[in-house]
């Protein structure tokens, strides 16, 4: 009987550590909730426990400097406040697991998370424990799985480089500032360049002097088609001519009226616009800006949502787009294929080059992963477009296009050059035919599309001169940096990464440095002073070449060519002593406040204008003891039309331009379009609003409502046209709903 039960409890033991030994499952670490959720899909529950780590999870601590200059540089890494009870519960599930893969983004940043996680949870980084994938999607994920490595530490050093740079400067050179001329401000070792270069350019622009110059439009007639055609003067005897007032220009048109006009040349000849390679985040960055109104910030979240996955009906969530962080051309084999076989089934061979495509890498380029494309090039935007956001949708769609238009054929050009002779005097002639529409079929520019047609003349004909126009113009300052081009400069100069440009604009945008006014970058008075100041004792840190070398050598540490340590010794020495010098020769710096007219209500001082960090607004002086803070109003010049009070420029929460009555919330007057100047209603004596339409056309109609002329306007067709689509958007998406 002891032999029968000692026997009964053997074989339950053995059945429980079966048991438990079966329900061991593989643990799977990445960085977001979406993308956990998308991979969980992809994996099964079964043999897969996927988490989330949230980001990072340990971090230089907010409170020290957190860097032991004199031990090496050794860094000291906390666990970061708020994320305790989520350490704790990955450390449970670890315990639990027969096996962990750190599944971060496939980056310097995200290899030190995965470093990281590996210390926090006891794992060892030299086995294979780090998986990446440059796609969520089913295939990708199991590749992944299939192929684990080792931490690469030669990569966490560079992340770990940058970071303890931008922590030396932003720690030490950040209080120089609040002691010197006001707290709150900061100094980056990469903000600080990107402030120069927007200070720069404004300086440009405020010392520019524009000089007069002028061209002369020539109009001729003929009887073939087209029955006139334009040219323009653009040589005399030979040299580029060159009119610099109205008497010259006078003089010129005098003389060619007393010519005649007869053929020179004729150039025929072929022109291919090049294929655009498929986007880095760089590229995606300009373009939503350019296209889409989208600031650098804007795009990377919405970027991040795609790829980590959207929910897409029957398919759950699907991750839309590769990683969004890559400065690569490259294209995967598979997805080349891919797209060929769509083209060649939605358009034709005639579209699809003889090989596929193959776009050079800049000189730094990491490489390290394909170009930003969509995972599945036959999910069209259309296809999901009920799934997706507005804004999600159109970045959808321009990623979509834009992959699919890099796999094409380029546009080709029948174009004519035509120079026109009179004496001493040419003029030439540019036309231009699209004979073959290529990549420029799915990624549509409206300016390429436009064709200019001349007549077939030849050599020694005549042409009849119609009208001669002599036009003005003024040379023009380079314009100020927006998203898009400041993003291009950055790239060009080799400052900083691609996946740090948003963060750097929204730092010194945050400081008060520089304002974003129509699109555009503008520096503000701190701005100037701050970099004043550093200009003068820190060359190095606003020195362009001196940053883009810094990320030169980053990249070797990231190669495991040159030791992190030897980089941050040879930053920190000479920074330290030119820090001790400018402690003791900087004086306290005053920041002029500008004092404006209008008086506080509440204490009798002028009020003073203070910098936020959308707008310009009014505070009282007496602070803390008046706290009295008023927006500047700016008047637009027009009356109201319910109440004659003036329409003044306002802004939503968001920054967006609105306009409305001053004698709000009495008069609830409010118009997106702003105010036409100096014109009025012929019927009512109203202002006149501009509405601006997608296609350029600009619409003048009267503010008031109940005008006459607003009857049959066709600005209430553009409403209802508006009001039309968005109803037939929510029904669609409605549909989709029920069919689920």
């Amino acid at each position: 009987m002891e032999k029968e039960s000692k026997a009964k409890k053997t074989t339950a033991t053995v059945k429980r550590k079966k048991a438990k030994t079966a329900a061991k499952k593989t643990l799977v670490i990445v960085e977001s909730p979406a993308k956990a959720k998308t991979i969980e899909k992809y994996l099964g529950n079964r043999k897969y426990e996927v988490m989330a780590s949230m980001g990072h999870l340990r971090d230089l601590p907010k409170s020290q400097f957190g860097i032991d200059v004199e031990n090496g540089f050794a860094p000291k890494y906390i666990n970061i406040r708020g994320k305790g009870d989520l350490i704790k519960s990955l450390r449970k599930e670890a315990k639990k697991a027969d096996k962990i893969y750190l599944a971060s983004d496939p980056d310097r940043e995200g290899e030190a998370i995965a470093w990281h996680l590996a210390y926090i949870l006891g794992v060892d980084k030299t086995q294979k424990c780090r998986i990446v994938f440059n796609e969520i999607t089913k295939p990708a994920i199991n590749e992944a799985i299939k192929q684990p490595r080792s931490i690469n530490v030669d990569l966490v050093d560079a992340q770990q480089a940058r970071r303890m740079l931008d922590r030396i400067v932003g720690y030490k050179l950040s209080p120089l500032l609040w002691r010197k001329i006001k707290k709150g401000l900061s100094a980056g070792r990469v903000q600080s360049v990107v402030l120069k270069i927007v200070c720069d350019r404004e300086r440009e622009i405020k010392s520019f002097v524009p000089e007069e110059y002028w061209t002369v439009e020539l109009k001729f007639k003929n009887g073939k088609k087209p029955a006139s055609f334009k040219a323009e003067l653009v040589s005399f005897a030979g040299k580029k001519l060159a009119i610099t007032n109205e008497a010259e220009a006078e003089k010129v048109k005098k003389a060619i009226l007393e010519g005649e006009f007869t053929v020179e040349e004729v150039k025929r000849s072929e022109r291919k616009r090049k294929t655009p390679p498929p986007f880095t985040t760089s590229s995606l960055q300009q373009d939503a800006a350019r296209k889409l109104g989208f600031t650098s910030k804007r795009t990377m979240i919405i970027a991040q949502q795609l790829y980590e996955g959207i929910n897409v009906g029957r398919k759950g969530p699907t991750g839309l787009i590769t990683y969004m962080r890559t400065d690569s051309t490259r294209i995967s084999e598979l997805a080349q294929e891919e797209a060929r076989q769509f083209i060649e089934k939605n358009f034709s061979k005639d579209y699809l080059p003889e090989k596929p495509p193959v776009y050079a890498a800049k000189k730094d380029a990491q490489d390290a992963h394909e170009a930003i494309r969509p995972t599945d090039i036959t999910m069209t935007p259309a296809h999901i477009e009920g799934y997706l956001s507005k804004e999600q949708e159109k970045l959808y769609r321009l990623i979509w296009q834009r992959f699919l238009a890099s796999q094409m054929k380029p546009a080709v050009y029948d174009t004519v050059n035509m120079q026109i002779k009179n004496g001493s005097y040419i003029a030439k002639a540019l036309g231009s035919i699209l004979r073959f529409e290529g990549f420029l079929a799915v990624y549509d520019d409206s300016d390429t599309k436009k064709d200019v047609v001349l007549p077939e003349m030849a050599k020694g004909e005549k042409v009849k001169l119609d009208k001669v126009d002599c036009l003005q113009h003024f040379t023009e300052p380079l314009a100020r940096y927006n998203d898009a081009s400041i993003v291009k400069t950055l790239e060009e100069k080799g400052i900083g990464r691609p996946s740090t440009y948003s963060p750097i604009i929204e730092t010194i945008l945050a400081r008060g440095y520089v304002v974003r006014r129509a699109k555009k970058f503008e520096p503000t008075e701190l701005g100037f002073i701050v970099l004043d100041l550093l200009e003068k004792y820190f060359k190095n840190i606003v020195d362009i070449k001196f940053t883009a070398g810094m990320e030169s050598d980053l990249d070797k540490i990231a190669e495991g060519q040159l030791d992190k340590n030897e980089l941050l010794e040879s930053f920190y020495q000479p920074f330290e002593k030119t820090l001790e010098r400018a402690e003791e020769e900087i004086g306290h710096v005053d920041v002029p406040e500008e004092v404006s007219d209008v008086r506080c209500e509440k204490c009798g001082r002028f009020m003073v204008v203070k910098q936020g960090r959308f707008s310009k607004f009014l505070a009282c002086p007496g602070f803390p003891e008046c706290r009295n803070t008023k927006p500047i109003l700016k008047d637009t010049g027009a009356k109201c039309p319910k109440c004659g009070g003036r329409i003044i420029e306002r802004k939503t929460k968001k920054g967006r331009v609105f306009y409305g009555c001053e004698n709000y919330p009495d008069c609830d007057f409010v118009s997106w379009d702003a105010p036409a100047p100096d014109k009025t209603c012929q019927e009512c004596g109203s202002a006149m609003l501009q509405h601006r339409c997608k296609n350029g056309q600009i619409i003048f109609y009267c503010s008031n409502e109940k005008c006459s002329t607003r009857t049959d306007h066709p600005i209430n067709k553009e409403i209802e046209r508006l009001k039309k689509k968005t109803h037939e958007k929510h029904q669609a998406e409605a549909e989709k709903i029920e069919d689920k």
